[in-house]
């Protein structure tokens, strides 16, 4: 079970993330729970709901280089991951690092450029590296991506291809706060904005200890079957042109480890994976076009599986 040392740092974090996120526990716990499992997240939702300062706070919560990049239809690859320049004095080549070589990378709008410049950041990744002019770089860590995209605008856009959307651990969005949480947001930014005094509670170090914590978070096999029969469900399920790949399932199980472990437990249990499954499997499967037509979701369907699917309900023990 983590101690109460590493649950402190975990709740320092995302106390620290709530000076500025009013009302958002939520998001920011799944937030926390992609970084420490080293994935990512496609935040999905409207203009002006707090994403960009979402991530500013988490990269300045743990010290963490942030950068943002506005995607754009003229963004070139090598504007994501740099580029080689000819130094005439040096008489060389030397490597000018793009944004993407930073800790906390904002993807803005990333369904606004080519898929050529998709591609790019989506293959750094993937591979934590980018290869410019035949030589590898890689990238820093900790490395996490957070990218947005708008779900209402589609003109002028570019939708990432289900294989590219299968890159992120998680898909969520934050939704509108209350009446009272934005009352709270105006009178907290009445003089100055909260995040320009945010201070790093953990250090780079901290949170790579952290995440090779959560890789030793225990999965017990009738979990791990649980997360597979789940995810066949998806597979066989009569509305569902394309179930989630075995890669869903990975990225199920290290949610769960993750999530577990900012819980303050040692082991993953049915809740973590019926909590986490819609934000993390959602994005990975197609529906067929008759169940978009009835106004099917992919949420609607996983409901349906995880009643369908029997819970583990008590560990196996071999006589």
């Amino acid at each position: 079970m983590p101690d109460s040392e590493t649950n402190n740092k975990i709740n320092r974090i995302i106390e620290n993330i709530e000076k500025v996120m009013i009302g958002k526990r939520e998001v920011v716990e799944l937030s926390i729970t992609a970084l420490l499992a080293q994935g990512h997240v496609l935040l999905e939702d409207v203009p002006g709901v707090g994403k960009t300062m979402m991530v500013r706070s988490l990269a300045k919560s743990i010290g963490a280089n942030f950068r943002r990049i506005q995607f754009t239809p003229d963004l070139l690859p090598s504007d994501v991951t740099g580029v080689s320049i000819y130094n005439q004095k040096e008489m060389e080549f030397q490597f000018v690092p793009g944004p993407i070589l930073g800790n906390i990378i904002l993807a803005d709008e990333i369904n606004r450029t080519s898929p050529k410049t998709q591609s790019a950041l989506l293959e750094a990744m993937e591979e934590s590296s980018v290869t410019i002019d035949g030589i590898t770089h890689s990238l820093n860590k900790p490395f996490f991506v957070m990218a947005t995209q708008n779900p209402i605008e589609y003109e002028g856009t570019y939708p990432l291809p289900e294989a590219q959307l299968d890159r992120f651990l998680l898909k969520m969005n934050m939704g509108y706060p209350t009446m009272e949480e934005e009352v709270e947001v105006l009178t907290r930014l009445q003089v100055q904005a909260p995040i320009e005094n945010l201070h790093s509670v953990v250090s780079i170090e901290e949170l790579a200890s952290l995440q090779n914590e959560v890789k030793q978070v225990y999965v017990d096999e009738t979990i791990k079957r649980y997360i597979v029969e789940l995810l066949m469900g998806t597979r066989s399920h009569p509305h569902v042109y394309l179930g989630a790949s075995p890669r869903g399932s990975i990225a199920l199980m290290r949610a769960a480890q993750s999530y577990a472990f900012i819980k303050g437990r040692d082991y993953v249990i049915p809740d973590d994976i019926q909590y986490l499954i819609k934000a993390v499997v959602a994005h990975r499967i197609i529906l067929k076009s008759e169940a978009k037509f009835e106004g099917i979701s992919a949420e609607d369907i996983i409901d349906d599986i995880v009643l369908q699917v029997a819970v583990p309900v008590q560990r196996l023990v071999s006589k």
